[in-house]
């Protein structure tokens, strides 16, 4: 399938090597409305430049685009290759407010063409071996269900972008740009949240509008309660990993990054001595945790790979906008709490 990149940023960057290694995708074009980063990003991979969006989207050769333009700036791209007839893939978060992800739905409903997200933090063994537990109803009850991301952005960080920091193009701070991954596992894995109680705060950074601090009490609805800790003020010398830690009455497992903490369940199974010997945490930095750079680009693969084979098979994608809807709404919800005093906001 040929691909054609919105954004030659850090993120193009990103989406060209893992469209680079698939086995059935080719990038084919790039737009940017800077044209010399748009020749530039092409240029890496032999691919056609645009700095016009009317006319890369009229290529009639394109048949999927990504999107990694800025938080708040998804929707107008996406929308305009929707309506062109184009297949999208959009990066986390899919918009900033559900009703933003609604009319992208919408528009690819009318236009009969998938809409996709990039989680790609659902596609390493370890979490398959999460779900899997999760499905086979190895908890037991399940009581427990958390997420905590204590990462670190320096000043400069923030200060390297005009859009970093705010509300319009960034959506939120350490929730929706950094978390948001985390959040959703959480979601994929111990369901839907019913309620929640949060307190945000910007504690170490100057000149952003979103907080660098947030903590919220959440409840799920088969009835687990739990906590979502988003920080990007949280020093450590190789970074924190983000972790998910689901516990129930008849077992544990907290999964940081993509390996285990605690794989500890009352009654074994076939796999488990699998788990302990090639999926356990050893001493390795958190991904991404003091540096965004640091992530790979195996994740977007799977993750287009997925989507591609969807459209193939004429199926919803696993990663459909659905799924990426759900833990934006949640973070909104977060935030409608904290702004008034954690006030307990319901998810209907």
């Amino acid at each position: 399938m040929k691909f054609g990149i919105i954004g030659a940023g850090m993120i193009g960057q990103f989406h060209g090597k893992a469209i680079e290694a698939m086995q059935d995708g080719e990038l084919h074009s790039v737009f940017d409305l800077r044209a010399e980063a748009a020749q530039q990003l092409a240029g890496q991979f032999d691919a056609k430049p645009f700095s016009d969006l009317e006319q890369f989207l009229a290529d009639d050769e394109l048949q999927l685009v990504t999107v990694g333009t800025p938080s708040g700036a998804h929707l107008d791209p996406s929308l305009a290759a929707l309506k062109a007839g184009k297949h999208v893939i959009c990066e986390k978060p899919l918009e900033i407010t559900p009703e933003r992800i609604d009319l992208m739905m919408r528009a690819a409903e009318e236009n009969g063409v998938s809409l996709a997200a990039v989680l790609n933090r659902r596609f390493h063994p370890a979490m398959d071996a999460f779900k899997a537990a999760v499905d086979s109803g190895r908890f037991g009850t399940l009581t427990s269900a958390s997420a905590y991301v204590k990462w670190y952005r320096d000043q400069a960080y923030y200060d390297s972008a005009a859009w970093r920091g705010t509300w319009a193009l960034d959506g939120g701070g350490a929730l929706m740009n950094q978390s948001i991954h985390t959040i959703d596992a959480l979601l994929y894995l111990a369901g839907p949240v019913v309620s929640v109680q949060a307190n945000t705060a910007c504690l170490t950074h100057s000149d952003i509008e979103v907080e660098d601090t947030a903590v919220a009490i959440v409840e799920f609805a088969n009835g687990a309660r739990g906590v979502i800790e988003g920080s990007t003020s949280n020093w450590s010398k190789d970074g924190h990993p983000a972790r998910v830690q689901l516990c129930g009455d008849q077992g544990s497992a907290f999964l940081a990054d993509e390996s285990f903490e605690i794989w500890d369940f009352m009654n074994e199974a076939p796999g488990d001595d699998e788990i302990h010997q090639s999926m356990m945490k050893g001493s390795e930095a958190g991904l991404g945790a003091n540096d965004p750079t640091a992530i790979n680009f195996e994740g977007h693969q799977k993750n287009f790979e997925e989507v591609v084979s969807s459209i193939a098979e004429g199926r919803a994608a696993s990663v459909n906008a659905a799924e990426a809807r759900k833990a934006v709404a949640l973070i909104c919800a977060i935030y409608e709490s904290a702004r008034e005093n954690g006030r307990k906001v319901d998810l209907a």
